[in-house]
């Protein structure tokens, strides 16, 4: 990275982490971006610590110029989270693009006083494919759940057939790997 443009984002860098946070947590509705930017307590507010810690050792990560796999365990947690709650695939993961814009806004004319747009596009490209991780992280994320949602679906349903007493189960049979397994069977008559 150009010394010149890691030196001014090192010198923005806590009103840049300020601002994405901040640019993070309005994505959420009044009431619980409020809660967050107010609650300190990592355990009373664990998605506001989990996107405060993430973009502090993200934005780290970039300034330092380490590879990828270093952000990829906190942008791995962040996207978790907008994972489980009610974001399109887009909203999930646009928080990363909002890192440009704010690098901008705070940099200002300095940029092209300094000469230093050619390392900002280098630097941007970086965030670029941090958004792209991103969406790899979501897909990941989301082909979780819904594993997880049929699941738990096919249990349901096996235990409701169970209580509706239209499957039995057979006693446990030892397999030949000495697991224990227990067999079900449709009762008679049940099509």
């Amino acid at each position: 990275m150009d010394m010149g443009l890691r030196g001014l984002i090192e010198e923005k860098k806590p009103v840049i982490i300020k601002r994405w946070f901040e640019a993070i947590i309005n994505t959420y509705p009044a009431d619980t971006s409020g809660f967050m930017k107010k609650q300190k307590d990592p355990f009373a507010n664990p998605v506001g610590f989990t996107f405060s810690q993430g973009i502090e050792k993200i934005v780290t990560a970039l300034l330092l110029g380490e590879d990828m796999a270093t952000v990829t365990e906190s942008l791995t947690d962040m996207i978790k989270v907008r994972a489980v709650q009610n974001f399109t695939p887009s909203q999930a993961v646009a928080f990363v693009f909002t890192l440009k814009k704010i690098i901008r806004e705070e940099l200002g004319g300095t940029i092209e006083k300094r000469h230093i747009s050619e390392a900002l596009n280098a630097f941007e490209v970086k965030i670029d494919e941090l958004a792209l991780s991103s969406f790899d992280i979501y897909s990941q994320c989301r082909e979780q759940l819904n594993e997880i949602k049929v699941m738990e679906l096919k249990n349901m349903t096996f235990g409701l057939l169970r209580q509706a007493n239209l499957v039995k189960d057979l006693p446990a049979e030892q397999s030949g790997n000495g697991e224990l397994s227990v067999k079900t069977k449709r009762k008679e008559g049940v099509k």
